[in-house]
Protein backbone atom coordinates (compact mmCIF):
# COMPACT_ATOMS: atom_id res chain seq x y z
CA UNK A 1 0.00 0.00 0.00
CA UNK A 2 1.33 3.25 -0.86
CA UNK A 3 2.37 5.95 2.05
CA UNK A 4 0.49 9.16 2.78
CA UNK A 5 3.42 10.59 1.39
CA UNK A 6 3.10 8.51 -2.37
CA UNK A 7 0.04 9.69 -2.78
CA UNK A 8 1.05 13.43 -2.11
CA UNK A 9 3.96 12.81 -4.88
CA UNK A 10 0.86 11.04 -7.26
CA UNK A 11 -1.66 14.06 -7.05
CA UNK A 12 -4.34 11.70 -4.97
CA UNK A 13 -3.84 13.55 -2.02
CA UNK A 14 -3.14 18.03 -1.98
CA UNK A 15 -0.59 19.30 -0.32
CA UNK A 16 0.82 22.83 0.24
CA UNK A 17 3.75 22.44 -2.21
CA UNK A 18 6.78 24.16 -1.59
CA UNK A 19 9.04 23.00 -4.47
CA UNK A 20 10.20 19.95 -6.85
CA UNK A 21 12.36 18.63 -8.59
CA UNK A 22 12.37 15.21 -10.64
CA UNK A 23 13.58 13.13 -7.25
CA UNK A 24 12.28 15.13 -4.50
CA UNK A 25 9.55 17.24 -3.18
CA UNK A 26 9.01 19.34 -0.42
CA UNK A 27 5.62 20.94 1.31
CA UNK A 28 4.34 22.19 4.03
CA UNK A 29 3.30 19.77 7.00
CA UNK A 30 -0.46 19.90 7.63
CA UNK A 31 0.23 19.52 11.57
CA UNK A 32 3.59 21.61 11.64
CA UNK A 33 5.29 22.17 15.28
CA UNK A 34 5.92 25.74 14.00
CA UNK A 35 4.50 28.01 10.79
CA UNK A 36 6.55 27.05 8.04
CA UNK A 37 7.56 23.53 9.01
CA UNK A 38 7.89 22.04 5.60
CA UNK A 39 8.68 18.31 4.40
CA UNK A 40 11.32 16.74 2.15
CA UNK A 41 10.54 13.74 0.66
CA UNK A 42 11.93 11.82 -1.90
CA UNK A 43 9.49 10.71 -4.83
CA UNK A 44 10.73 7.17 -4.85
CA UNK A 45 9.04 5.13 -1.63
CA UNK A 46 11.84 4.13 0.73
CA UNK A 47 11.19 3.76 3.76
CA UNK A 48 14.42 4.10 5.45
CA UNK A 49 16.60 7.45 4.97
CA UNK A 50 19.54 5.55 5.13
CA UNK A 51 18.52 3.00 2.44
CA UNK A 52 18.71 5.64 -0.38
CA UNK A 53 21.51 5.60 -2.73
CA UNK A 54 24.17 8.02 -2.25
CA UNK A 55 23.28 10.33 -5.78
CA UNK A 56 19.49 10.23 -4.04
CA UNK A 57 20.78 11.22 -0.66
CA UNK A 58 23.04 13.67 -1.53
CA UNK A 59 20.20 15.15 -3.91
CA UNK A 60 17.72 15.22 -1.35
CA UNK A 61 20.03 16.93 0.86
CA UNK A 62 20.77 19.81 -1.13
CA UNK A 63 17.60 19.92 -1.93
CA UNK A 64 16.54 20.40 1.40
CA UNK A 65 19.59 23.39 1.53
CA UNK A 66 17.42 25.52 -1.17
CA UNK A 67 14.20 24.95 0.71
CA UNK A 68 15.49 25.55 4.02
CA UNK A 69 17.33 29.16 2.76
CA UNK A 70 13.85 30.10 1.46
CA UNK A 71 11.77 29.27 4.75
CA UNK A 72 14.62 31.06 6.41
CA UNK A 73 13.99 34.28 4.13
CA UNK A 74 10.26 33.82 4.87
CA UNK A 75 9.30 33.31 8.47
CA UNK A 76 10.88 34.77 11.32
CA UNK A 77 13.40 32.57 12.95
CA UNK A 78 16.58 32.19 14.29
CA UNK A 79 17.80 29.27 12.03
CA UNK A 80 16.09 25.77 10.18
CA UNK A 81 16.41 23.14 12.24
CA UNK A 82 16.67 20.20 10.98
CA UNK A 83 15.59 16.31 11.91
CA UNK A 84 14.85 12.77 10.43
CA UNK A 85 12.81 10.61 12.90
CA UNK A 86 11.27 8.34 10.48
CA UNK A 87 8.78 6.83 12.40
CA UNK A 88 5.67 8.44 11.71
CA UNK A 89 5.59 7.67 8.13
CA UNK A 90 7.11 4.78 6.49
CA UNK A 91 8.81 7.18 3.62
CA UNK A 92 11.83 8.89 4.24
CA UNK A 93 11.57 12.66 5.04
CA UNK A 94 13.28 15.75 6.09
CA UNK A 95 11.39 18.07 9.02
CA UNK A 96 12.77 21.61 7.77
CA UNK A 97 11.52 23.74 11.04
CA UNK A 98 12.09 27.40 12.01
CA UNK A 99 13.63 27.75 15.23
CA UNK A 100 13.79 30.45 17.55
CA UNK A 101 14.42 28.32 20.62
CA UNK A 102 15.26 24.52 21.32
CA UNK A 103 11.89 23.66 22.27
CA UNK A 104 10.40 24.36 18.68
CA UNK A 105 11.81 20.59 17.29
CA UNK A 106 9.86 19.05 20.16
CA UNK A 107 8.16 16.54 18.44
CA UNK A 108 6.09 15.48 21.70
CA UNK A 109 4.19 18.85 21.94
CA UNK A 110 0.79 19.44 20.44
CA UNK A 111 0.92 20.09 16.67
CA UNK A 112 -0.88 23.08 15.61
CA UNK A 113 -4.11 23.24 13.48
CA UNK A 114 -4.00 26.08 10.58
CA UNK A 115 -6.39 26.79 8.47
CA UNK A 116 -5.95 26.32 4.79
CA UNK A 117 -5.63 30.01 4.07
CA UNK A 118 -2.70 29.97 6.63
CA UNK A 119 -0.93 27.26 4.95
CA UNK A 120 -1.43 29.40 1.63
CA UNK A 121 -0.61 32.06 3.09
CA UNK A 122 2.43 31.07 4.65
CA UNK A 123 2.96 28.40 1.10
CA UNK A 124 3.60 31.42 -0.89
CA UNK A 125 5.50 33.63 1.22
CA UNK A 126 8.40 30.23 1.28
CA UNK A 127 7.68 30.38 -2.71
CA UNK A 128 8.30 33.77 -3.11
CA UNK A 129 12.32 32.49 -2.00
CA UNK A 130 12.68 30.20 -4.44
Amino acid sequence: MASIFTKIVNGEIPSYKIAETENCLAFLDVFPLVKGHTLVIPKQEIDYIFDLDDKLLSELYVFSKKVAKAIEEAISCKRIGVAVIGLEVPHAHIHLVPLNRVGDLDFTRPKLTLAPEELKQVQAEICKYL
